[in-house]
Order: structure tokens, then C-alpha cells, then sequence
């Protein structure tokens, strides 16, 4: 119960500390930043066909498509692919959550609106369309997917961590996303991964101790 009490605990302070830094960066960094990006970084916008949303959700599906194959074929899998297809599940879920109900919900535009058809960054409650920015789908999606990793795998967190810094930067200086967007949609993705993977432990400790009884 204790153990419980403190892991919501501390994703309560991470919200917190996640709420903190998106209204920072709303009023302080986003347009500041992605003028700068719109100017000075704009031939990175061919990464962006490359590792669209579009390309990764296919990847995620044909794995799981994939291991699931295996499964029919071999009987069984290995516990990393389980995990993985765990991962590629909770990480879809989380990107249509985002990008169809939490980015329609807040209705912030995305940077290109924001710099290039005058849309002012601001919250536009239920104003919004899966083209938003807030939250950035494509931080919740690779979020949701390294949050089992990390709850699962504890030695993965800062291999993880760092690959979502490194696609947060990313995404900043394509100008795909606002400084804000990044935070939230991070948030957004790890919390479901984490949540995802606790689920799958828990389960998994009732499957063992269902077959020890049996």
C-alpha cells in the first residue's frame, strides 16, 4: 500500500512539475523558439516525411502483426517480445488519445499556424483538430512506448530518456512542435507506458500465482 501511495505520489509531483514547465514555456519560450527554428532550422523539414507519425504507427502495427504471427506459429514468445508488443500497443492507444481527443480538447495551433497564418498561440477549448500541437502526439506516441520499457526494464530508463530528449529537440527545432507541446506530450506518453507496464506486472504475477495454486 505504502509503495502505491508513494508511486502516485510522485507522478503527482511530476504533474505538477510538467504543468509548471508547460506555462513557462507557453508564455516564455514557444514563440520565441520557434521564430528562431522557422528561420535558421528549416531544412530539417525532410526528416519530418521520413519519421511522420504516418511511418512510425505503420512500423508499430506490422510489429505487433508480426509477433503475433510468431505466436500462431511457434506457440509462444519470448518475454521481450511481449513486452515490445505491449509497447507498440500502449504507444498507439496513447498517440489516438492525443491526437483525437486531448489536441481537440485544447485547441492550440501547431507552430507553422501559429508563425505563418497568424493563429494565436493560445488555448482554443474544443476549437482544436488532430493537426494541433498540444499535445504533440509524436512525443506521446514514442513516450507511451519507452514508458513500458522503463517500467519493465529499469536499466533501459536512460537509454530511453535520452532518445526522447533527443526527438523532444527534434521536434523543436523542425518547428513541428512548441516547447509546450514537447513537455505535455512526453508526459502524456510516459505516463501511459508506465501505466501500461505496471497493468502487465500485475497481471503477470496473478498468471503465476493462478498456476502455482492450480
Amino acid at each position: 500500500m505504502n509503495l502505491r501511495f508513494g508511486a502516485y505520489g510522485i507522478w503527482f509531483l511530476a504533474f505538477l512539475a510538467c504543468a509548471i514547465a508547460v506555462a513557462f514555456s507557453f508564455a516564455a519560450l514557444d514563440m520565441p523558439v520557434a521564430r528562431w527554428a522557422f528561420v535558421y532550422m528549416n531544412r530539417m523539414a525532410p526528416l519530418g516525411q521520413g519519421l511522420g507519425s504516418a511511418v512510425l504507427m505503420s512500423f508499430e502495427a506490422a510489429t505487433v502483426v508480426a509477433l503475433v504471427l510468431a505466436r500462431l506459429v511457434r506457440g509462444s514468445i519470448s518475454p521481450l517480445g511481449k513486452v515490445t508488443a505491449l509497447a507498440c500497443l500502449t504507444s498507439l492507444c496513447a498517440y489516438a488519445l492525443d491526437s483525437g481527443v486531448l489536441k481537440i480538447f485544447f485547441g492550440v495551433p501547431n507552430p507553422y499556424d501559429a508563425l505563418t497564418e497568424r493563429t494565436h498561440h493560445a488555448f482554443h477549448l474544443f476549437a482544436g483538430s488532430p493537426s494541433s500541437g498540444f499535445p504533440s502526439s509524436h512525443m506521446a506516441l514514442a513516450g507511451a512506448f519507452a514508458g513500458v520499457f522503463m517500467e519493465l526494464y529499469p536499466f533501459s530508463i536512460r537509454i530511453f530518456s535520452a532518445l526522447l530528449l533527443l526527438g523532444a529537440a527534434l521536434l523543436i527545432l523542425g518547428d513541428w512542435h512548441f516547447v509546450s507541446d514537447v513537455i505535455a506530450g512526453g508526459f502524456v506518453g510516459v505516463s501511459a507506458g508506465l501505466l501500461a507496464g505496471q497493468l502487465w506486472r500485475i497481471h503477470s504475477d496473478w498468471g503465476a500465482t493462478e498456476s502455482r495454486a492450480s
